[in-house]
């Protein structure tokens, strides 16, 4: 295998704390018993807020992309995020995907993605073209017309909060995929000195 080979299937994401991890666990545990249908829901070690999906990468685009990440965190940054509200994308009458919001310093976060996104067209990885909204899928509806019970819950659980977190790193994970779902491995971790 040369480096040059784009066998790693890469993302950029913040990784929520276990506190939050399972009061979110906790919340999907009653979802799943409220809404039915075609749904396919996530598994908590996949709960991340991705910034960047960059698909099937090399070895030496981590290097690059780890680097910009470094040369864009290093003046350091300090993000309390909350992760509360239940939502769904891309609407209520078409939904596809239930997910839990992100609350606090979310313009900061958002400038953070903005800046990195035009770093990352630099190297060869183009911008997002949907604007971005910092979220975790807990669900992904696979045929919206035969769910039941979801509006109801989301008007129960609509207020639901996790908790709040200071973000002190973004992790570069490599997503392998298998018949029992990803397996998530960290490639690399930024530190933000905030």
């Amino acid at each position: 295998m040369t480096t040059a080979e784009k066998n790693i299937r890469a993302f950029l994401a913040i990784e929520p704390p276990e506190d939050i991890l399972q009061a979110m666990s906790r919340l999907q545990e009653k979802l799943k018993r409220e809404v039915s249908g075609r749904i396919s829901w996530t598994r908590p070690e996949g709960w991340h807020l991705t910034l960047k999906f960059f698909g099937d990468v090399s070895m030496e685009d981590v290097e690059k992309i780890s680097s910009a990440v470094q040369n864009r965190v290093a003046s350091g940054l300090s993000l309390n995020l909350k992760l509360e509200k239940l939502g769904v994308f891309p609407d209520a009458r078409r939904p596809r995907v239930l997910w839990c919001g992100t609350a606090g310093d979310v313009s900061q976060l958002s400038v953070l993605q903005k800046q990195l996104d035009t770093d990352f067209d630099a190297l060869g990885f183009p911008n997002e073209d949907r604007p971005f909204r910092a979220h975790v899928t807990l669900a992904r509806m696979k045929d919206p017309r035969g769910v039941t019970g979801l509006g109801e819950a989301l008007a129960k659980h609509g207020a639901f909060a996790a908790g709040e977190f200071i973000c002190r790193e973004l992790i570069l994970f490599q997503s392998q995929l298998t018949p029992r779902g990803a397996i998530y491995t960290r490639l690399a971790v930024f530190p933000l000195n905030g």
